[in-house]
């Protein structure tokens, strides 16, 4: 029966990490607490008190079993005990110690008794013993051997698997660990995964110290962890093994470490100072560096990241109280692969292998990248080294060639302190061929169209073809490249024929090489200037005619040959004109000479011109001297495209030779020839340029047609080649000025400054003085401008009309041609005097004035009635006027009383006290003084409110002769003095409620007063009269005829003893009363504007 504690038993953990070996401490002790209490009655139900119990077991190999148990509290040392396992043979045996080692048993329950041999009586265990109750512990591993590098800063470790201990090929993983300094501080934990195989091995394993060994000591120890899938018990970490140390014997000087290091850019680096003596500070460079205490008095600085050293490198220091200890760091690259690896030939002698290093390694001296090229056919290496790296230098190594070899494979290495890289290249030296630069050129005539050149290439192409390039240059002329294949030779000169030139010409050549087999191409050699010999000219000159215009001579005209035609040096030319009868010739004109002039006449020649050099001459050029009249010609215009001028014409088979066109500037004198040019008679147009071509420039453009008898003119054209605006401004004048026009008339413009055809005229003007007008803008159409537009070019007059007289114009004169307007001329211009306006402008206001006349004398005439009564009224006779007759008793008695005598009465002021209201108008009013006494027969009239207004005239004293006193000796004196009345209206008893109508009314002259009883009769018999327009102040009645200061006046106690005035409030004529005495009646209304245009009766 299978032990119950077999299947709570921790479960084997396969560990390949150091996590895997770092389970949980809390499930081990969980699980083991569960182990111990299922085991516990197990092992209890087995065994008798006293008898062995906790039975375990352990491998290390996997081989054999070690089992031990606990033995009982009452057996002392030495007892044995008697050990049987089921199934085997033989089953029992006896041992005198409480474990015991067993063969590996087969997987399965085994049954195990245990029986103590004492004699306290049988006390047997049995045990149930499984493989998965049995833990796999690897022996201690054992370290054969721990060395340093001390330069390197590395440690190797090595030791032994023993795996021929093991039945089984299994994965081991081993766990190392270095530690560091007196206090095991662990600077670095791996583990290493190995197998085991049968046999034993021995493993290596390295490390690199990140801080230098000879600045602490360093300590190693492992273990191992064995899984074997074949084993299904627990599997666990062996022990670890003794620690193995590494340490550097110092001396009694300090040193700094580590010493002229070579290291990386970017990395860190730990440097450290191993002395007796107490270190203050320490820097690298100028910055300085905290300090890392290690063991006694040592000390470290950490530097990251660190950056390019300098050539010469970066100073490390440690500073004491008493030295300065210190070493150098070099910071760089490693080197790159090399870039751009080439290699080829020059003569096929040496093999030449450049390359680019690529990016600067920053370490020279002897930390430099060194280079080395190796052959791996033959086996031989070519070293390469530089006293110092330059910028842009470069690298190459030279290969000498082997005999009949002719394919190489080279590999070049590259190898510094940081690292080390390599670049392959297979290479075929025969197709590899960059020859070295032609030398030694040299030229040799083989005729005046070809020559012969040679060069020297130093080299052994002797097994190859070269392919050579010739460059031929003329001047004003396109380059031209000629390819030459030559069999290559050692070593020699090289030979090349050159045809196809042109003869008196200067070439320059110039020479490259390559193998036939391309590759590249040599440097090109100097070049070689040379002037082929002369040959004949190749054609006659270009040949015209002229006739003067008296038709006597004839100038011929030749253009000098090119030099692609004249083959040489023109020497002279000869010129002949024949005919049937004679023939004149002129010999040797020389070269600078293109024209020649003979007298001939009218028949027809035929001109020949030859040109000569040192290889003889040129064939004849032939022209006619006839030409051909045409009576139909019409002179065309045209303008020019781009650069030149198009010609076209109709085709005339008629015309059996070329067709000529000559031109000229129109400004200069006959004979008019500038150039000409010959077109083939199959052609119908032609584009006729010239250098001498100018802008703004009129030329006349001939053509003529070639029959075999002569030329005749077909077309006359004038033109530019390119349009201008004019430069200067028509001249004109002003003709004839009137009241509203002006005439104007200008002049051409000469062709020299018209710069194109014309096309008409802008001629402007505006109102405006010499100094005020501006005539700014003329193109963009200002309204006060006026402008005409004059297209017929003919036109050399325009009169301007509908102009104002006596008016100052200001004008102005453009003229333009298709490429714009030219200047303006302007001129100020005053329009005459209109004498017909003055004249109508005199008669108007006369023939006003009389109409005026006319129609007010018409006027007077008709109202000459109402004019006099109105300005000149009749005065009345005094004798016949009642306002002078008293009542009766009056004057009785009074000699010195005497007719009152009327001064004019000029109002001075009038004052209104209250507002005044409006009321009825009162035909027939009686002025009643307003302190009068009232009759005696109404004393029940009731007090009204009284109004005072005051009439103010000036006090007038006057002297009036007074005839009857002058008889009695004395005079009278009248004043005139202020009158102040106070109207009181006096309301009839019957009619008191109207009087308050008018209480508070101011002066009102003809307001309705109340009217005593007489005058009440009276009114009623002039009812007829009472819209008369006059009304006096007061009744006649109430008047006094003594004035308020006379002596009457001032001795009468009555109040209404003022003065009544005869004079109206509208007049100051003497008022006559009416007929009956008792009220005045107006015979006729005022003066008024609608009067005067009524009719008066005559009555």
């Amino acid at each position: 029966m299978m032990d119950i504690a077999s299947r709570l038993r921790r479960p084997s953990q396969r560990v390949a990490s150091e996590s895997v070996r770092m389970t949980s401490n809390f499930w081990r002790f969980l699980s083991t607490l569960a182990l111990l209490y299922v085991m516990s009655p197990v092992n209890s139900q087995r065994r008798a008190p006293g008898a062995p119990r906790d039975l375990k077991c352990t491998t290390a190999n996997l081989r054999v079993w070690d089992c031990s148990w606990k033995a009982p509290s009452r057996v002392g040392r030495g007892a044995l005990y008697e050990v049987c396992i089921e199934n085997r043979s033989p089953p029992c045996y006896q041992l005198g110690k409480t474990n015991t080692k067993i063969p590996a048993l087969l997987p399965g329950d085994h049954e195990i008794m245990i029986n103590p041999l004492h004699d306290f009586g049988s006390s047997i265990s049995k045990f149930i013993l499984n493989e998965k109750d049995v833990s796999f512990i690897p022996d201690t591993p054992e370290i054969l051997d721990l060395s340093a590098d001390f330069p390197a800063s590395t440690l190797h470790l090595k030791w032994n698997d023993k795996g021929s201990l093991f039945p089984h090929h299994a994965n081991v993983t081993w766990e190392v660990k270095v530690l560091r300094k007196d206090s095991m501080e662990v600077v670095k934990s791996v583990t290493h995964n190995t197998t085991l195989n049968g046999e034993d091995t021995v493993h290596h394993w390295s490390w690199v110290s990140d801080m230098p060994l000879e600045c602490a000591t360093h300590s190693v120890r492992l273990r191992c962890y064995i899984d074997d899938p074949h084993f299904s018990g627990r599997k666990e970490w062996s022990d670890w093994s003794p620690l193995k140390n590494i340490s550097w014997s110092t001396d009694s000087q300090g040193k700094v470490f580590p010493q002229d290091k070579v290291i990386l850019v970017g990395s860190d680096i730990t440097f450290c100072c191993v002395t007796q003596e107490k270190v203050s500070s320490a820097q690298i460079g100028y910055v300085k560096c905290p300090l890392i205490h290690l063991d006694g008095e040592n000390v470290a600085i950490k530097i990251h990241n660190i950056s390019v050293s300098e050539d010469s490198g970066t100073n490390v220091v440690f500073t004491t109280k008493e030295n300065i200890y210190g070493t150098v760091i070099f910071a760089g690259y490693p080197p790159d692969i090399p870039q751009k690896l080439n290699c080829e030939t020059y003569d096929l002698k040496e093999i030449i292998c450049t390359w680019d290093p690529g990016r600067s390694t920053a370490l020279v001296g002897p930390r430099k990248t060194s280079y080395s090229l190796f052959e791996s056919s033959s086996g031989k290496y070519v070293k390469f080294q530089r006293v110092e790296a330059l910028i842009n230098e470069s690298y190459q190594l030279f290969f000498q060639i082997l005999p009949n070899q002719e394919l190489y494979n080279f590999t070049l290495n590259a190898h510094n302190p940081l690292g080390q890289s390599q670049a392959r290249i297979l290479v075929n030296v025969t197709e590899r061929v960059y020859p070295h630069t032609p030398t030694s050129i040299r030229v040799k005539d083989i005729n005046a169209t070809a020559v012969t050149l040679s060069w020297h290439l130093p080299g052994n192409f002797a097994k190859i073809k070269l392919l050579c390039q010739v460059e031929i240059n003329k001047m004003n002329s396109a380059q031209e490249l000629r390819n030459v294949t030559i069999q290559g030779v050692d070593g020699s000169s090289y030979l090349a024929a050159v045809g196809g030139l042109h003869p008196y010409t200067v070439y320059s050549f110039r020479v490259r090489c390559s193998g036939e087999t391309f590759w590249k191409w040599s440097r090109w050699s100097s070049e070689k200037p040379y002037l082929t010999t002369e040959a004949i000219p190749s054609k006659g000159p270009d040949t015209w005619r002229e006739w003067r215009s008296d038709g006597k001579n004839l100038i011929i005209y030749w253009k000098p040959l090119p030099v692609s035609e004249a083959n040489g040096k023109i020497l002279f030319y000869n010129v002949s004109c024949s005919s049937d009868e004679r023939t004149q010739s002129l010999s040797e004109i020389p070269d600078p000479q293109h024209k020649a002039e003979i007298q001939l006449d009218r028949n027809d020649y035929i001109i020949s011109v030859v040109a000569k050099n040192s290889a003889g001459p040129s064939p004849p050029s032939k022209i006619a001297s006839m030409e051909i009249p045409n009576d139909d010609l019409e002179t065309e215009q045209t303008v020019g495209v781009g650069k030149g001028v198009l010609l076209t014409w109709n085709y005339d088979p008629n015309m059996t030779c070329d067709y000529v066109v000559k031109w000229c500037n129109s400004s200069r004198a006959e004979p008019c020839l500038m150039d000409w040019k010959k077109v083939p008679a199959n052609s119908t147009a032609t584009v006729v340029e010239s250098d001498q071509f100018r802008p703004g420039v009129r030329y006349n453009f001939f053509l003529y047609g070639c029959r075999n008898q002569g030329y005749q003119l077909l077309r006359s054209v004038i033109g530019y080649v390119e349009e201008l605006a004019p430069i200067v401004a028509p001249n004109f004048t002003v003709e004839d000025t009137s009241a509203d026009s002006i005439l104007v008339k200008w002049e051409d413009i000469p062709v020299e400054e018209l710069r194109g055809f014309l096309r008409g005229y802008l001629f402007y003007f505006e109102k405006g003085e010499r100094d005020t007008s501006k005539m700014q803008g003329l193109e963009s159409g200002r309204p006060d401008v006026k402008v005409k537009n004059i297209t017929d070019i003919s036109q050399k007059t325009l009169r301007i009309a509908d102009l104002q007289s006596k008016t100052s114009y200001h004008l102005v004169l453009r003229a333009y041609t298709s490429a714009g307007l030219g200047p303006g001329k302007s001129m100020f211009v005053v329009t005459k005097e209109n004498s017909v306006g003055l004249i109508v402008a005199i008669l108007i206001p006369v023939a006003v004035a009389v109409v005026v006349g006319v129609v007010t004398s018409i006027l007077c005439y008709r109202k000459r009635e109402w004019i006099k009564e109105t300005f000149y009224p009749d005065i009345p006779n005094p004798e016949n006027c009642k306002a002078l007759q008293f009542e009766k008793g009056v004057c009785e008695g009074n000699n010195a009383l005497k007719t009152l005598e009327m001064n004019p009465c000029t109002p001075n002021n009038v004052e209104v006290l209250e507002t005044r209201v409006a009321v009825p108008k009162v035909e027939d009013t009686e002025i009643i003084s307003p302190v009068a006494e009232r009759p005696e027969d109404s004393p029940e009239a009731e007090p009204e409110s009284q109004v005072a207004v005051s009439y103010c005239p000036p006090v007038i004293e006057e002297e009036v002769p007074n005839p009857g006193a002058d008889e009695a000796g004395g005079t009278s004196q009248v004043i005139y003095i202020d009158v102040q009345s106070m109207y009181q209206p006096q309301a009839k008893p019957e009619e008191e409620p109207e009087t308050d109508a008018v209480a508070g009314a101011g002066y009102k002259p003809q307001m309705h007063l109340p009217v005593t009883s007489d005058v009440e009769d009276t009114a009623a018999e002039d009812d007829a009269d009472k819209t008369a327009g006059y009304r006096p102040q007061a009744s006649v009645r109430a008047w006094s005829l003594v004035s308020p200061d006379s002596p009457r006046s001032t001795g009468s106690n009555s109040e209404v003893g003022s003065f009544g005035s005869p004079c109206s409030i509208n007049s100051r004529q003497f008022l006559i009363p009416p007929k009956d005495g008792d009220s005045p009646q107006s015979e006729g209304g005022g003066w008024s504007f609608t009067n005067f245009f009524q009719n008066k009766p005559n009555d």
